[in-house]
């Protein structure tokens, strides 16, 4: 088994050859490895990821060809020596070079070792005067700043303008604690810091939501004992407030539409007390088990996974439920600060989304019963994916009307829908629309 920097590499390789998601193969690639490998696999690979069109720029300035030209994986070797001289201050630079070099030759390149030696040591004493980024552009100059592809940053200057735009450009590229959810029906506040506190990690109350804990450290957090006891889930303050938004009560009939992994059925079973009935649907047999598996772990009986399509009806379901729940397929926009590798998806494969989105949340309304509550529920921030969704659903479905709700801290009151945006909300990015069958 190799170390932290080849795992990252092993990480970068499948991203690119496999269109894998980061976070599944660096935790393939660091199988085996001790803590401290680990964590440096886990920020070399987000730090590639992260800053990779920055790190483009600056390398193909000290390299004697043209950057692009150069194998995949010596670029990716190039990007895991450059993220350490540029933005990993404890990492010596001779230490980032050395260890590049003997990369490439561990992986038969030994011809590139050369190559890979002189442009990371010319990166290293040129670090203080590097090449400016043209600034003419200001959409081009803050998608290469922050390493988000243009259109993206064309989208959220028509939506925020520039000073909200890379305030929460910078949040993608920064560190984000892991958000956790007390499970009240297994511990009390106290018990909860003192179990985590036990296993090295540091608890940090939440600024506005209620039993919603920013946790740091303790390593990794599936082997917790509080984890593995069902003291806590980990939830986005946005996630739950979503549920809070929707309101369910103890006794109520739940239906979540697109559940897997779990989270907001499991945050709805504690609302509730575990009492009532909540029916968690995912389209993918294998996800069931998730479901159960997370259930099991925080001790919900009220839970049952079912394998159920969003977009075909089933009549038995007909006007059955009090509540709703869809948190539909999107593009995952408003959570690039936890899954830096979305910002690369092909705008081309998202255009459908609406139309899919679309269908899921006008079947799940068949669901509903009169007087009951619909809630749709996005992590993007896309118009198109959020109240251009819900407001043909509403335009089509007179039967429904969006229902006012409140919610804690700086969220406040809505009338009937909100996108929480991490530079304002400190969540993640989300779309919450609540309505009520007439």
């Amino acid at each position: 088994m190799g170390g932290g920097r080849e795992a990252a590499l092993e990480a970068l390789t499948a991203c690119r050859r496999l269109d894998a998601w980061s976070d599944a193969s660096l935790k393939t690639a660091s199988r085996g490895l001790d803590r401290r490998e680990a964590a440096l696999a886990a920020r070399l690979t987000y730090g590639v990821l992260q800053n990779r069109a920055l790190l483009d720029f600056y390398l193909d300035a000290c390299c004697a060809q043209p950057f692009g030209q150069l194998e995949p994986m010596i670029r990716d070797v190039l990007r895991l020596g450059g993220c350490q001289i540029l933005y990993m201050d404890r990492v010596p630079d001779s230490a980032a070079v050395d260890e590049s070099v003997e990369l490439v030759k561990k992986k038969r390149r030994q011809r590139a070792a050369g190559l890979v030696n002189a442009v990371l040591r010319r990166l290293s004493r040129e670090k203080e005067r590097l090449p400016a980024i043209p600034a003419e552009d200001r959409a081009a100059y803050l998608a290469l700043r922050w390493s988000h592809p243009r259109w993206l940053v064309e989208r959220l200057l028509a939506l925020l303008g520039e000073e909200e735009t890379e305030a929460l450009l910078a949040l993608h590229n920064g560190s984000v604690p892991t958000a956790i959810q007390r499970n009240p029906l297994r511990c009390g506040r106290e018990e909860l810091v003192e179990r985590v506190t036990v296993s090295g990690g540091t608890l940090e109350a939440h600024p506005w939501m209620p039993d919603c804990w920013l946790l740091r450290g303790g390593g990794d957090l599936e082997a917790m004992p509080a984890f593995q006891e069902g003291l806590f889930q980990v939830q986005d303050a946005a996630a739950r407030a979503a549920v809070l938004a929707a309101g369910p009560r103890p006794g109520d009939r739940v239906l979540d539409v697109c559940a897997a992994p779990g989270g907001k059925a499991f945050a709805a079973a504690m609302e509730m007390g575990d009492k009532g009935e909540i029916t968690a649907c995912d389209i993918h047999r294998h996800k069931l088990a998730l479901i159960e598996k997370g259930a099991r772990r925080l001790g919900l009986r009220c839970i049952r996974a079912e394998l159920a399509d969003g977009r075909q009806t089933r009549e038995e379901w007909r006007e059955a439920f009090d509540l709703v729940l869809c948190d539909v397929p999107c593009s995952g926009l408003g959570i690039i600060r936890k899954k830096p590798d979305i910002r690369y998806k092909d705008p081309a494969a998202l255009a459908g989304l609406p139309a899919v989105q679309g269908a899921i949340l006008d079947n799940a309304s068949r669901y509903v019963r009169p007087g009951g509550v619909l809630l749709y529920a996005t992590c993007t921030v896309l118009p198109e994916e959020n109240e251009g969704v819900t407001a043909a659903f509403l335009e089509k479905r007179r039967a429904f009307q969006k229902e006012p709700f409140t919610l804690p801290g700086p969220a406040g009151e809505t009338e009937g829908s909100l996108t929480l945006w991490p530079q304002r909300h400190g969540t993640d990015g989300f779309y919450i629309c609540k309505m009520r069958k007439l």
